[in-house]
């Protein structure tokens, strides 16, 4: 249990940090340094400004369900945190036998926080942003689940640690490249970033679905989305990068945290129509071919047997 806990504590210190890289990435790519200030290079940033969002006032709005409203940064930390118990560790400490199966179940938990907050703040541009939520999570999950299902195909097994064992000899990156960028794509959706952050596009929406989130509660939100980066960034790198825990693996995930803040200082927004266009009629109809060929595949090869 002092494990586990000292676990999340090092994540929560990890995404504060996280929230700096990103800050000296964007701001190198905008030719400026950056939080440069506060302590040795700006290192001390992350928890300046969590002291500054901590201590502004909280006030309370009017026809506002509070219970709602209350609950859903709560909820979106909590289940970014849950994430990590999902991490495959070395030893048998802890240890989920259907990894895969968890990490649909939390993909598919994580809209209800989004939902409520946009629902309950009784703002007609967060429940714009909470309608987007929902159908831009219907869309891409469709997506996931097709893809754990080609793994689980190949695999057979929706062990986390099985699957990285599975790739002594070849990595899916090589086996599997296109759905490898699709699942980067689905996952940059479930993150809501740019140049998928249409839940909060401040072109249409002002804020989105958290326009009326202010002080501690706005910072549960933020703190929610970047640990959702690292959580996601680790998945990737599992799947289809396997070194078993050496530092490769901490390479390529550094790789895709750079390649995500990197999208979003390049990538305008995408409009929500072509969203749904490319989730439904694009990479679905991808993978249903992927996974005609897949069966195919395996049908062979048991009839070769």
């Amino acid at each position: 249990m002092l494990y586990l806990l000292l676990m999340l504590v090092m994540m929560l210190i990890s995404m504060a940090f996280l929230t700096l890289l990103e800050r000296k990435i964007l701001g190198y790519i905008h030719c400026r340094k950056g939080p440069n200030k506060v302590g040795l290079m700006g290192l001390i940033q992350p928890f300046s400004d969590a002291m500054k969002l901590f201590s502004k006032e909280f006030y309370f709005l009017m026809n506002v369900n509070y219970l709602y409203y209350l609950i859903s940064p709560m909820l979106m930390i909590l289940i970014s945190l849950i994430y990590w118990f999902n991490y495959p560790y070395m030893n048998n400490l802890y240890k989920i036998n259907y990894n895969l199966i968890y990490f649909m179940v939390l993909l598919s938990l994580g809209v209800y926080p989004f939902m409520f907050g946009g629902w309950s703040s009784n703002s007609i541009y967060s429940m714009l942003g909470c309608l987007r939520v929902i159908a831009q999570s219907i869309s891409f999950e469709v997506s996931v689940f097709f893809m754990m299902y080609l793994i689980f195909m190949y695999i057979e097994n929706f062990n986390i640690m099985s699957l990285m064992k599975f790739q002594y000899s070849i990595k899916f990156v090589i086996l599997f490249f296109p759905l490898y960028l699709m699942f980067v794509i689905s996952m940059m959706i479930e993150l809501n970033r740019a140049p998928f952050d249409l839940i909060e596009g401040e072109s249409e929406l002002v804020s989105g679905f958290n326009i009326e989130y202010h002080s501690s509660l706005f910072s549960m939100i933020f703190m929610a989305e970047y640990l959702m980066i690292l959580f996601l960034s680790f998945i990737i790198t599992f799947l289809f990068f396997n070194f078993m825990f050496s530092i490769l693996t901490l390479l390529f995930l550094l790789i895709h945290i750079y390649f995500m803040i990197w999208i979003r200082s390049i990538m305008p927004r995408i409009r929500y129509d072509e969203l749904m266009y490319m989730c439904w009629k694009k990479i679905l109809v991808m993978l249903m071919i992927y996974i005609i060929n897949m069966f195919i595949l395996k049908m062979c090869m048991l009839m070769l047997i």
